[in-house]
């Protein structure tokens, strides 16, 4: 009995003692924000590498194992990805810009179908009340400017990810030493532990890894083929720019569970002004191509390997959310992923350091 109240005693003292850090940080912030500045500096190369690192590392692997050295394996990598950004460049990208730009400068005339529309409907109902027609008027008048703010945001979410191309020109550099140095890591790490526990935290990287690859190998490919379906299935309905909506959809499918229903709201809209039967047509297209993710490419990429509640998922997408925006709810699932997989680990090892009446290796 002593020593469970002596336990709950230390996990008091811990957290209190993790508290007190915490304030002694908010208090002594001057010291760390020059480090803070310098980790967001270089955050966005060190994540981007770290994705290409877990899509090409297979690549490697591949052209390791037809006895390719590992300096040529990582040339032929950059060549595959150098070939990959041309053929976007020379043949997807003028396409989906010049549909961009077209359904920009169509944007006043949907406003004015939408003004006209509401109208129309206001000039057939007899029985309104009053605190609904003021908020339709309101919403009316102002839909001009509704669409500039969302224009405007665009535009500043453009500007942003100029900088964050730019941020992406170290990208290669970091994606080459990690392809080439990757695997020392964890002998680096594990040298200053005794045999038993590197062994102990050379199995948590492991399933790091795994998680890891897991998510984004598996969110990527996903939404690729998601794209590629949305695309395939806008064109056999002759929906109006079918290239540049498939591409959003592709893009926006990387956020789990909330990513298709973004998704879809774009290509709704666009086929309300085009037809308004179209929104039928999108809308199957949108099931159809949901319903072959879920049931054939998600369990066949991905499978069960996150082994997250949906529940949980949309409760860390909000979360993450409104604490760090589109960039929070974009790494928010990955990080629960990898936060809840070392948890379960230290669990793991704590519970059978007890069973067999040692150490923890913690």
């Amino acid at each position: 009995m002593l020593v469970v109240h002596k336990r709950w005693f230390q996990f008091l003292v811990f957290f209190i003692m993790v508290f007190l850090l915490i304030l002694l940080i908010s208090v002594t912030d001057f010291i760390f924000t020059p480090f803070l500045k310098v980790i967001g500096a270089v955050a966005v190369p060190i994540i981007g590498a770290g994705i290409l690192y877990y899509l090409t590392k297979p690549l490697m692997y591949f052209f390791e194992h037809l006895k390719i050295n590992r300096i040529f394996s990582i040339i032929l990598v950059f060549l595959v990805l150098i070939l990959l950004g041309v053929f976007v460049y020379m043949y997807i990208a003028p396409i989906a810009q010049q549909q961009f730009r077209n359904l920009i400068d169509n944007v006043p005339t949907m406003v004015n179908w939408a003004q006209d529309m509401i109208s129309l409907w206001q000039s057939n109902q007899t029985a309104i009340p009053a605190e609904i027609d003021k908020a339709i008027n309101n919403f009316t008048n102002n839909l001009q400017s509704h669409i500039d703010s969302v224009l405007n945001y665009l535009f500043g979410f453009i500007g942003q990810l100029i900088g964050f191309v730019t941020a992406l020109v170290l990208v290669p550099f970091f994606l080459f030493f990690m392809l080439k140095d990757g695997e020392k890591l964890v002998p680096f790490i594990t040298q200053i532990f005794s045999k038993k526990k590197a062994e102990n935290i050379r199995s948590l990287f492991v399933k790091v890894d795994g998680t890891l690859t897991a998510f984004i190998q598996g969110q990527l490919i996903v939404s690729f083929a998601v794209g590629v379906l949305l695309f395939i299935g806008y064109l056999i309905i002759n929906l109006k720019y079918s290239l540049t909506l498939a591409l959003f959809a592709m893009v926006m499918n990387v956020i789990p569970f909330a990513g298709p229903f973004i998704a879809v709201i774009p290509a709704l809209i666009v086929g309300a002004f085009q037809d308004p039967f179209m929104v039928i047509w999108v809308s199957i297209v949108m099931i159809a191509a949901q319903q072959i993710e879920s049931n054939l490419i998600s369990p066949n990429v991905m499978g069960r390997a996150l082994d997250l509640h949906p529940l949980t998922v949309i409760t860390v997408i909000l979360a993450a959310g409104s604490i760090a925006g589109f960039l929070g709810i974009l790494f928010a699932v990955p990080f629960y992923a990898v936060i809840k997989t070392i948890i379960i680990h230290f669990y793991k090892t704590y519970v059978n350091s007890k069973k067999n009446k040692e150490d923890a290796l913690i």
